[in-house]
């Protein structure tokens, strides 16, 4: 008896996976991709911007091909596939003569969204070399920063789609499982925040934090047609103590169960989370509940 799988936050039940047969079988000539872009396009699947869906389309495609629930027809071109195929960042040297100064001695400070722009590469190679984490090629909706003081740069700040279910963030804005299906887009994710190793400066973290609260919503609006309300950030906190967020006035939301977003066991399997979150207008509660 064939069971409801849910991928990416989409539930597919034995109905949609005799559909998605019938549409193999009526394309069998075609490409894997035309299937997913028409599944896309016939389940109106797609990103709040109006893209469709592809990739997460093809990835739901493998795996029910993995468990032998559908039929794909067979590849007609290897294609590279920058998730599954990951290559390290190409390394990009810049200036790490130290700057150890009060905050005031680098400004002017720019804030600059790098996103597909040449700048992109340098922030890829930062990550890369200096955050902990490293560098990992986001999904879905995110926007990338460089932290410029006299054409240097001294920061990068990654922001990506929001968390799909976080139980403390959830309880605090208050909304059901199905509003936040509908609305999770209208939160951003603070994936990345690195302060490059050569610099020590009092306070910046904490005012890079403010900058961008008021700059990422209108980026946010200008790239993906749509607003956010609300930014979220997780800290590790056996490696920090969120000091930068709390003087940036984020509020503690509370912890993460550390047990990862597609646990089956109920057991920690990471380490726990310290989860704060920011407001960018007073009726936030009010839009991400509508």
């Amino acid at each position: 008896m064939e069971l409801d799988i849910v991928y990416r936050g989409r539930k597919v039940n034995p109905k949609d996976i005799s559909f998605i047969r019938a549409l193999i079988s009526d394309n069998r000539t075609k490409s894997r991709w035309f299937i997913s872009r028409e599944l896309c396009r016939l389940w109106n699947w797609r990103q709040q911007n109006g893209a469709l869906k592809d990739m997460v389309c093809r990835g739901l495609l493998l795996k029910l091909e993995s468990v032998d629930l559908i039929a794909l027809p067979a590849r007609k071109r290897i294609t590279n596939n920058p998730f599954l195929n990951r290559k390290s960042p190409e390394i990009v040297k810049v200036d790490q003569t130290p700057i150890v100064c009060k905050i005031g001695d680098i400004q002017p400070i720019e804030l600059r969204s790098v996103r597909k722009s040449e700048y992109e590469r340098i922030y890829n190679s930062l990550i890369h070399q200096h955050h902990y984490l490293g560098y990992r090629q986001p999904v879905g909706e995110n926007l990338k920063y460089i932290v410029f003081s006299n054409d240097r740069p001294i920061a990068c700040m990654g922001w990506t789609s929001a968390v799909r279910h976080i139980g403390c963030r959830d309880r605090f804005i208050g909304w059901s499982p199905e509003v936040r299906k509908r609305n999770l887009h209208l939160i951003t994710y603070n994936n990345r925040f690195l302060i490059v190793p050569w610099v020590k400066v009092p306070y910046l973290a904490s005012h890079l934090l403010s900058l961008s609260a008021r700059i990422v919503p209108k980026d946010w609006l200008r790239f993906y047609k749509h607003p956010i309300h609300f930014l979220e950030t997780f800290v590790d906190t056996e490696r920090f103590n969120g000091t930068c967020y709390k003087a940036a006035n984020w509020v503690y939301l509370g912890k993460t169960t550390g047990r990862g977003k597609n646990d089956q066991t109920h057991r920690q399997n990471r380490s726990i989370k310290a989860v704060f979150g920011y407001p960018l207008c007073k009726n936030f509660r009010r839009v991400l509940c509508h």
